[in-house]
């Protein structure tokens, strides 16, 4: 059994030790990633090692919707021996020991480490750069050590987590949509209903689009992640230009402006106005109505402004942009080579 598709980057294809016990619907493993023996992935999962590498050991086990990706240029992604990931989860960029559990909903993010024997429970962030010593349970936002973990209690918890996730997810049905020949849509995307993509954007892996009564505007080169949902069941959902929805992202009925970020994991509430020139962290949340002014970083639960958006935050912005414009262009490529 091998993942639904699988890419190469830069020529570069996934290296798996065995192969997997199971990998689900619309699974994706792409580039410089190396999986060990006993690998369980589950549906809409996504590995993308496009830029840096992926390094995975035995028995890793990746819920549905799950997402574990690289920094480009900057960081790889290491993880253990043992490691079970509930569903609606992102490892990102960050290195994970063996014996850990990352329950539903987590976010672990950029050059974080996390040590062996720990469980992250349900929901919880895991700040840029944090260190989890080995042995405790984590929780909250940012993830913080509430109490000492057996190994024996760690594999409970995993095999809760397991169980949780092993039914298979129903297939949803997808619409043709026209799109503009720059347009990359990842066949493991699923887009239904009006929805309109403007030139040169991209629709990465396992993302789920979905007008069921408004639509969805899509702005010129702006950028949908792997895993991203967005729902238009009310007014419908509009994103401008040059704009990025990170990683396992969720949308309902909202507007977000030009040149913004929304980061990875973020869950935006009906009725939230995001303004142009706007950094949204990841994890961060939105009240309904909330209004996201221009020209800041913001961030919580819900989120407030966290300071200035800076030179070498837009700086930052615009190369992600111009990153996704061309990840695009490659893998509509590959794909339309029949790869």
């Amino acid at each position: 059994m091998t993942p639904e598709l699988i890419l190469p980057h830069d020529g570069i294809l996934p290296v798996f030790s065995a192969r997997p016990v199971w990998c689900g619907r619309a699974s994706t493993v792409i580039g410089a990633a190396t999986i060990g023996a006993q690998a369980w992935l589950g549906d809409d999962s996504v590995i993308r090692a496009d830029g840096e590498s992926v390094t995975i050991g035995e028995r890793f086990w990746l819920g549905h919707r799950s997402t574990v990706h690289i920094a480009t240029d900057s960081h790889p992604t290491l993880v253990g021996d043992r490691v079970t990931v509930g569903r609606n989860a992102v490892v990102h960029a960050c290195t994970v020991g063996s014996d850990v559990v990352i329950e539903d909903d987590v976010i672990v993010l950029d050059g974080a480490t996390v040590g062996d024997g720990v469980v992250i429970e349900a929901g919880a962030t895991v700040f840029p750069r944090s260190h989890l010593a080995t042995g405790f349970a984590y929780a909250g936002s940012p993830a913080k050590p509430q109490r000492p973990v057996t190994l024996a209690e760690i594999s409970e918890r995993a095999e809760r987590v397991r169980e949780a996730t092993g039914d298979t997810l129903s297939p949803g049905a997808g619409d043709e949509v026209d799109t503009d020949s720059s347009v990359y849509v990842a066949s493991t995307a699923r887009l239904r209903g009006r929805i309109a993509l403007g030139a040169g954007a991209t629709v990465l892996f396992s993302c789920d689009l979905h007008a069921e009564i408004g639509p969805i505007l899509i702005g010129a080169d702006t950028n949908i992640q792997d895993n991203t949902v967005i729902r238009a069941r009310g007014e419908g959902v509009v994103i401008g230009r040059d704009t990025t929805i990170a990683h396992n992202v969720r949308l309902a009925d909202c507007r977000i402006g030009a040149r913004s970020l929304i980061g990875i994991g973020c869950v935006l509430a009906p009725g939230t106005v995001v303004a142009d020139d706007v950094l949204l962290a990841g994890g961060s949340t939105t009240d309904p109505g909330q209004l996201l002014e221009t020209g800041h970083l913001w961030g919580g639960r819900p989120a407030r402004i966290l300071g200035p958006l800076d030179a070498e935050k837009r700086t930052m912005m615009t190369r992600i942009v111009a990153g996704y414009c061309e990840h695009g262009r490659v893998y509509r490529q590959i794909e339309a080579e029949g790869f």
